[in-house]
């Protein structure tokens, strides 16, 4: 196990890009520290149509050098760049490793690395309850009996899983090295060029982004519309999860199904493409009923380091004609990411001590220092949309906001998934999310956030992907809640 670096940290949720292709959701959802200079990983995941999943070390390529903070990533197994219909798995949680036997002698060092690093750093010293050396026993006898390669990380991963907190995790080597590409922000597949997640009644697919310049865009394709078929088959198989069928090989078409909210269903063929491109956050000046100009920026994701500078261009862009009397910061489908790009956006409305990520022994105070003002982003009314689509870094930032009476927020009640991971890589590559640490608020340090979520100032009961921004009930009311300011 690699020692851990106090400035790599991610926080992400396990929320987002699952690439439509063949995505496997793992249901849990989290906040993550680096604690080694690789890749990390996190868990559950929205989709992408993308078939790969975004960055760091390209899926199924080489071993890109990660960066100072290192990078985030989620537990699914994507096929390579470029490749067309690739299938899952038969069983989603058991990664597509490399038929070449592992050692025994290597499975037990991996395994004692792994129960040591939950013994020495997780978050809660009596294991939730679980009898951790009882689990030692248990587990070795199973490697001593003998294990395939499959049977091993099925194994670790159910160990993991049965510290019962939702956050930890375990992924093979093929998981870690498939997630980690999504951080660097770039995203390299053949399809029509959106980023998708499945609607919370899974009856279809959502549009989070679409591409610049793509086959999508060209066709009319927008964020918040609805899949519903790809060339007569339904988007959404029996388990909820998104088919792998809007990719194929370029210059092939493919018919879709989609509507737009308030709209009627319509059919529109799009012809593939290769996509080469980052991911720009939707944004749009809008106009309150007593005439101010706000901005709103949806922002999904930290997981993706191209953030922060996609939020600074948005208010950059939208001031251009004249100043913004307020911003709305659409939260409501974020599902986390890394801390130092957390810290880096809340940096843009605030500064100074924010509050303190803690753990087992210590204290440590996030620290915004001066901040850095954009056009009058330090000041102006800022009102964040929170809902059942916001995890892990996805709550903790607006409960910030909050808690600093920066922000006012609006929508509903976030999960409650805010304890911080640390990310640890082993020598076969494979890598384990342990929940190390958890959130203090500043002015309200007796605040738990965790299992209870953030709650909004202003309770509004609307779904994101139901509405267009204009008649969004929460959009609605954050004009509304601007224009009283």
């Amino acid at each position: 196990m690699k020692p851990l670096k106090n400035n790599q940290r991610l926080i992400f949720l396990a929320f987002l890009l699952l690439a439509v292709l063949s995505f496997s959701s793992l249901a849990c959802q989290a906040a993550y520290r680096l604690a080694s200079g690789e890749p990390l990983s996190s868990q559950v995941s929205p989709v992408a149509e993308v078939q790969t999943t975004p960055a760091p070390v390209q899926p199924g390529g080489g071993d890109a050098e990660p960066t100072e903070t290192g990078r985030p990533i989620r537990p699914q197994v994507t096929p390579q760049p470029g490749t067309t219909d690739a299938a899952p798995t038969a069983d989603p949680h058991l990664p597509t490793e490399s038929p070449t036997p592992m050692p025994k002698d290597l499975q037990v060092r991996v395994f004692e690395d792994l129960w040591k690093t939950v013994k020495d750093v997780y978050l809660y010293p009596d294991f939730n309850g679980l009898d951790w050396d009882a689990v030692h026993v248990e587990y070795r006898k199973k490697i001593d009996d003998g294990l395939t390669n499959q049977q091993f990380y099925s194994d670790m991963r159910e160990m993991i899983d049965r510290l019962g907190d939702n956050h930890s995790a375990f992924l093979s080597p093929d998981e870690a090295k498939a997630q980690a590409q999504e951080y660097a922000g770039n995203y390299n597949f053949v399809g029509i060029g959106v980023l998708v997640s499945a609607s919370e009644d899974k009856t279809r697919a959502v549009i989070l982004v679409v591409f610049a310049d793509s086959p999508a865009e060209k066709a009319g394709l927008k964020p918040r519309d609805s899949i519903f078929t790809a060339d007569g088959q339904a988007i959404i198989d029996a388990t909820g999860a998104i088919r792998p069928i809007i990719r194929g090989p370029a210059g092939t078409q493919v018919t879709l199904e989609v509507q737009t909210p308030g709209t009627d269903k319509r059919k529109v063929t799009i012809t593939r493409a290769a996509i080469n491109s980052s991911m720009t956050l939707p944004h749009s000046v809008l106009t309150s009923p007593g005439g101010k100009r706000v901005g709103y920026i949806f922002l999904m994701t930290f997981n993706d380091s191209t953030v922060p500078a996609s939020i600074r261009d948005a208010i950059n862009e939208m001031s251009a004609p004249g100043p913004l009397d307020g911003l709305i910061i659409d939260d409501r489908e974020n599902s986390g990411g890394a801390v130092n790009l957390m810290e880096e956006v809340l940096s843009y409305f605030s500064k100074g001590v924010v509050g303190h990520f803690y753990n087992r022994e210590k204290d440590e105070a996030v620290d915004l220092k001066k901040g850095k003002d954009l056009h009058g982003s330090q000041t102006m009314p800022l009102v964040i949309l929170v809902g059942k689509g916001s995890y892990s870094a996805g709550e903790i930032f607006p409960g910030i906001l909050q808690d600093l009476g920066r922000a006012y927020l609006i929508g509903e009640t976030t999960n409650g998934v805010v304890e911080l991971k640390y990310v640890y890589s082993f020598e076969d590559g494979s890598q384990a999310e342990i929940a190390a640490e958890s959130f203090r608020p500043l002015n309200h340090p007796n605040t738990t956030w965790e299992k209870v979520g953030v709650k909004p100032d202003q309770e509004v009961v609307s779904s994101w992907d139901q509405y267009s921004v204009e008649n969004d009930p929460a959009v609605v009311a954050a004009l509304q809640h601007i224009d009283g300011k």
